[in-house]
């Protein structure tokens, strides 16, 4: 082959790349807080590092309720969910108690509440908590706080808790999306 047809061969093919690279979609954009109650909205001087989905399920138990003799109540005791990035892969799992985000490689951390804001009817309020460091080392590495949005579900059984079914455990489905946060 001549040296001016590889010439052309050279320069059609990044034609065709470029062509190419201007016809992709822009990438999906990261999590935004707009929208959330201020509550909720992680501080400046975060960055999101992972987005994942939980579904799975939350355990109640009907106790006794605090300080009302005779009372009883539905509590909730802990859940249990698989954690999946966006496109549908588990990365993790969410289970408690006491409340505890671990990734697959290992890393896991546990977290104080901030704050809760109402995020609609039957669904689990919005919650932004800090994170305890990390055990292990992966990506919960350097996680300083978690927000859970999005949510779907996982509210309190509807379903009658009297002191004639005390200890009765039932389990509700929920979805919400956890938002991983570290220091930028």
């Amino acid at each position: 082959m001549s040296i001016k047809r590889l010439s052309l061969l050279a320069a059609a093919s990044a034609v065709t790349l470029l062509a190419a690279c201007g016809a992709m979609q822009p990438m999906t954009p990261m999590f935004t807080q707009d929208g959330l109650p201020d509550a909720v909205k992680v501080p400046a001087g975060n960055r999101v590092a992972m987005e994942t989905v939980g579904v799975g399920d939350i355990t109640y138990e009907c106790r006794d309720k605090a300080n009302a003799p005779g009372q009883t109540e539905w509590v909730f005791v802990g859940p249990n969910a698989a954690l999946n990035d966006r496109s549908g892969r588990q990365v993790g799992k969410y289970y408690g108690p006491p409340a505890t985000w671990e990734a697959m490689d290992g890393s896991k951390v546990t977290a104080t509440q901030l704050a809760v804001a109402p995020a609609g009817a039957g669904n689990l309020p919005y919650q932004l908590v800090r994170a305890n460091p990390a055990v292990g080392s992966g990506a919960m590495t350097g996680v300083t706080h978690i927000q859970r949005v999005a949510l779907k579900g996982g509210v309190a059984p509807a379903s009658v808790c009297s002191p004639a079914n005390k200890g009765a455990k039932e389990i509700v489905k929920y979805q919400a999306d956890y938002i991983f946060w570290k220091a930028a």
